[in-house]
């Protein structure tokens, strides 16, 4: 499997209740490397594009109003399957069905209010990561010299 990136996002309930740091550790502590992050407040036109497939949902205003509600801590991680990866270790969109040991199994209750985004696919993620990040906002870990520690650097 071939290293991926994948967009994390902390949503503004996670940004609020000071979890971050723990969210983070846990991709750290998987071995993920962060390759981009920066604190934001999207506006209208990034959140609608962003979840342009649930426009059609009748929720899809409740979340675009949530997640302009506050700031988001918008992450990008790199790692052999990093995509798939993540949305296991965030657990389920709804936290009550979300096991123990998920983020979301361990810090949510609600549905409406379940503390990260992660892309759902490579290809999600590409697009997902263009829209939140311009190129130089990233950096390579491909150009340091010490190879990394789970990988060999290519």
């Amino acid at each position: 499997m071939a290293d991926e990136q994948t967009l994390i996002l902390v949503k503004p309930d996670g940004v609020q209740r000071g979890l971050i740091s723990k969210i983070m550790e846990r991709f750290e502590q998987k071995g993920f490397r962060l390759v981009g992050a920066k604190f934001c407040r999207p506006d209208e036109k990034l959140l609608q594009e962003h979840y342009k497939d649930l426009a059609s949902k009748g929720f899809f205003k409740d979340l675009i109003a949530y997640m302009r509600s506050g700031p988001i801590f918008a992450t990008v991680w790199e790692g052999r399957g990093a995509c798939k990866t993540a949305r296991n270790m965030l657990g389920e969109t709804n936290p009550a069905d979300s096991k123990p040991g998920t983020i979301r199994g361990d810090y949510c209750i609600e549905v409406g209010r379940n503390i990260c985004h992660a892309s759902d696919s490579t290809t999600s993620a590409r697009r997902e990561i263009d829209l939140w990040f311009k190129p130089e906002e990233l950096i390579s870990w491909k150009m340091n010299s010490a190879p990394w520690l789970y990988e060999n650097a290519a």
